[in-house]
């Protein structure tokens, strides 16, 4: 009984995440995937976006299940996760050209019209470009130790984040018979872009790589209760909000461990940090061995907002 009870706790708790706080950063991240359904003269039956979310239902839940048995052995690093956000905006771009070199049509032949297999492995392919709140959800399945709860966890954040697919698809199905298709296109264009350079962000491919090791030999750790700073450990406190890490550039000293101290003010994109070459839910701390004079950047799960830590 208790541990039904624990699994619709963790559908519920995926479910009140996904509606809360998941809604803009995935439909941001993964909206342009519906640009597939709705290029061309074709995709506009709005059953379409139902399969859209099944096959995203079924992939998020299958992840989900496979990260509580095998835990983060299957969790995507940030350098693959960085080089899908780059695939996923061009494909977005791809969708956009399309539909805006649309013209009038008329009825389609049979071979030209779309497959029927396209709308849930657009949904499916989701999985593969997690927004902020995913990541944190990933997290929670990895700790749960449970296939079942791992689904759990992951189905509740899909159906949480469905009302606001099923709105966008909506309005990408109206706007797709209008005038209004072309800058619906470029919208989407720049979304494309803004995505690559998330991506871009995130691998660390342009501003130098995203932190340093993490941890130390001497029993550096990650998350939980920040460990006690004695002699010599020097501490930095930042806050994670919806705009960005504040302060957004902190000072540290050069050549002394530094536990940094990360708090979590709002639910969102920077509630998971990528550090030293790993990511980490937030609230935790971080414990960073002694670093050389410079600067040590770190991003939000998604590439969106960068923060620096300053050594001198």
């Amino acid at each position: 009984m208790q541990s039904w009870l624990n699994v619709l706790t963790l559908f519920a708790g995926g479910a009140a995440a996904g509606l809360v706080a998941g809604t803009a950063t995935c439909a941001a991240a993964q909206g342009g995937l519906l640009m597939g359904l709705v290029d061309g003269c074709h995709g506009r039956d709005p059953a379409l976006v139902g399969w859209f979310l099944a096959g995203r239902l079924a992939s998020y839940s299958v992840a989900g299940a496979l990260l509580g048995l095998l835990g983060s052995a299957v969790s995507l690093p940030p350098r693959a996760r960085a080089a899908l956000l780059v695939a996923a905006g061009v494909t977005m771009i791809v969708f956009a050209v399309r539909l805006m070199r649309r013209g009038h049509c008329a009825a389609p032949a049979a071979a030209d019209a779309p497959s029927r297999y396209r709308a849930p492995l657009l949904g499916a392919a989701t999985v593969l470009v997690p927004c902020g709140v995913t990541l944190g959800m990933e997290m929670i399945a990895v700790s749960s130790g449970s296939p079942v709860a791992g689904a759990a966890a992951m189905a509740g954040f899909v159906v949480g984040t469905a009302p606001a697919f099923a709105l966008l698809g909506y309005v990408l199905r109206r706007l797709s018979r209008t005038r209004l298709a072309r800058l619906a296109g470029v919208v989407a264009v720049a979304a494309g872009l803004w995505t690559i350079g998330a991506g871009i962000n995130l691998g660390g491919w342009i501003g130098g790589p995203v932190g340093g090791p993490v941890g130390g030999p001497a029993g550096g750790t990650v998350g939980g209760t920040p460990p006690a700073t004695g002699s010599g450990v020097q501490t930095v406190t930042i806050w994670a909000t919806r705009e960005g890490y504040r302060p957004a550039i902190v000072t540290a000293r050069a050549g002394v461990p530094v536990d940094v101290v990360f708090k979590l003010a709002d639910r969102g994109c920077t509630g998971t940090v990528t550090i030293g070459g790993r990511d980490v839910a937030l609230p935790a701390t971080v414990r960073l061995p002694p670093q050389p004079r410079g600067s040590l950047r770190y991003v939000c799960g998604m590439g969106m907002y960068t923060g620096l830590i300053n050594f001198s």
